[in-house]
């Protein structure tokens, strides 16, 4: 098994930030490469990101496969691989890429959902229906809602189309639905460990602590009134202290001090303890010295939702609202409670949506607007709280179906055969489907087209083969290399011509007439594009005269 990754710094690491889908790229490749591949890709902007990449890869394993580095300046490469794969669903772009390169076939494309809420998000979903994309390609997504909002998106599409332009063919992806993954051996304590992280966060033996992982944000994950809320009415019903375990990072101290404030309001009986995501250590005491797991999300930026995954797999006890991904991964009364959930229905929240297209709001307010809108079942809350807290035994029993629910269908090795099920298919779809319309256009992306051909009609004249040009005389190669040299014309990197194929040009060029046709005839192995590339540059620098020797017209009839 073979196959070549996009990588990005923050991709498959922690380094930069600790959130669910950081969490879910370092669990994907440690599951890839228990899975022992024979070789992967590392499809990188440059070199060096490849070696970071390679570096985490051996501090993962001490027998990593054959690493293998492509740039994203030679996508055709990925035909090596056979399938790219990018931790986010934004293989349109890379579908364009493949047509430029002329094959369709050459290579698959796989991308995952996470977080489908914002502009860019939904604008990435739509341009699906215009990417080309095959029945070979796909975009695994996550969970039921997430596959509801692609095809929302999808369907929205192709019906503007149809009325728009009276569209009727559209060739689209795989929407295959893969759930995230954890390591059931990361959330493994030992009565020792527990009994620890009891101590460090100042629990009594039978105190009861309920603990919430994630975004520590009144818009961004989960709004904490109800939690405090419920927690309250359960408090009250104990006879022992209940104490509210925050695992997480407030965007600044402002944030804390609004949980604090409204914790002591609303939950006077219930003790607050922050754990600092930012510090080492905290992430386990977190997951050992918990009893029960609470998430009460209301927030349409998550569409999966890994935390009570991670739960689970530690043994407790979940609470969470009944939405998002929530209703695939946590049975309701045998792993925990799902919490019941309203929202308004289509038709009132349009404004919503055009403030944040007119910027009025950004995405914080737009999606914390929707959140406030969106009611959790506070008593319903209270209760589910009210019955683990009373019910050491619930606890265990429920705790314990998580964990066997997460060994059986959630631990990453798991869902990673899943993943490799899926490329199988993807690779035989790619073998043996029947000729796909428009697999073989070479049309490239409307929006993104060749500058030169986009503003072809800016010069006086465009370069062909007909041109006639000469070398400046008394002009060598080297005046050539030192005007490359220049500051202002060195941060060009992509633009200015490599020294060995402004050397072949040089070679065959001299101070009599010639013309593009017949250096190119002379330099067979050199690639059109390039060739044209040096010569103007050349014109441009002044070391070559590609005016033919004629001045403008014009020119001739005006006077001093």
């Amino acid at each position: 098994m073979q196959f070549a990754a996009t990588y990005a710094p923050g991709v498959f690491d922690t380094r930069t930030k600790l959130m669910g889908r950081q969490s879910a790229g370092v669990g994907f490749l440690r599951a890839a490469l228990k899975a022992r591949p024979e070789r992967i890709y590392c499809y990188a902007a440059h070199r060096g990101l490849a070696q970071t990449f390679a570096d985490d890869v051996t501090a993962i394993t001490a027998t990593p496969p054959e690493l293998r580095f492509i740039g994203w300046d030679a996508p055709g490469r990925l035909a090596e691989a056979g399938l790219l794969y990018r931790a986010d669903p934004g293989i349109q772009s890379d579908a364009w890429n493949r047509r430029q390169h002329g094959q369709a076939r050459g290579w698959s494309l796989c991308g995952v959902t996470h977080s489908l809420s914002s502009l860019n998000a939904m604008t990435a979903v739509a341009s699906i229906v215009r990417a080309p994309l095959y029945p070979w390609d796909a975009v695994i997504c996550t969970s039921t809602v997430a596959r509801d909002v692609y095809r929302h998106v999808i369907e929205a599409e192709m019906e503007s189309l149809r009325d728009a332009v009276g569209a009727t063919r559209f060739t689209l992806p795989q929407l295959p639905m893969i759930p995230l993954g954890v390591h059931p051996e990361d959330f493994a304590f030992t009565a020792d460990e527990r009994a620890a992280a009891r101590v460090a966060v100042g629990l009594g033996p039978d105190d009861v602590a309920v603990l919430f992982a994630g975004r520590l944000t009144f818009h961004g994950k989960a709004h904490p009134l109800p939690m405090f809320l419920g927690l309250e009415a359960a408090a009250q019903a104990s006879p022992h202290p209940v104490h509210l375990l925050l695992f997480g990072q407030y965007a600044h101290a402002a944030v804390g001090d609004a949980f604090a404030r409204e914790a002591a309001r609303f939950a006077p009986s219930v003790r607050l303890v922050h754990l600092d995501g930012a510090k080492g250590g905290n992430q386990g005491i977190a997951w050992a010295a918990a009893d029960i797991f609470t998430s009460l999300s209301d927030n349409i930026q998550e569409t999966f939702g890994l935390t009570p995954v991670e739960a689970m797999a530690a043994g407790l006890p979940v609470v969470v609202s009944d939405w998002n991904g929530y209703k695939d991964t946590v049975r309701d009364g045998v792993d925990g409670f799902r919490v019941p959930t309203l929202a308004p229905p289509a038709g009132c929240g349009i404004d919503l949506i055009d403030r944040h297209e007119s910027s009025l709001d950004d995405y914080d307010r737009f999606i914390g607007n929707v959140a406030q809108l969106t009611a959790v079942d506070v008593g319903a809350a209270a209760e589910a709280y009210r019955r683990l807290v009373l019910s050491p035994a619930l606890r265990r029993r429920m705790g314990d179906a998580g964990r066997r629910r997460v060994r059986d269908t959630f631990d990453w090795t798991l869902v990673f055969r899943r993943y490799e099920a899926l490329w199988e298919e993807l690779a035989e779809r790619r073998r043996a489907d029947p000729a796909v319309p428009g697999e073989g256009s070479r049309i490239g992306r409307p929006d993104r087209p060749d500058p030169f051909s986009l503003y072809r009609s800016f010069p006086s004249a465009l370069a062909a083969g007909g041109t006639r040009l000469r070398l400046r005389p008394g002009l060598v190669l080297a005046d050539a290399l030192e005007r490359r040299a220049l500051a202002s014309v060195s941060f060009a990197t992509a633009g200015v011509p490599a020294e060995s194929t402004l050397g072949d040009v040089l070679v065959h060029l001299s101070e009599d007439w010639t013309t593009v046709g017949a250096l190119a005839a002379a330099l067979p192995g050199l690639r059109h594009a390039a060739l044209v590339r040096a010569v103007l540059w050349l014109a441009k620098v002044g070391v070559v005269d590609a005016s033919g020797g004629r001045l403008p017209a014009a020119w001739s009839e005006a006077s001093d």
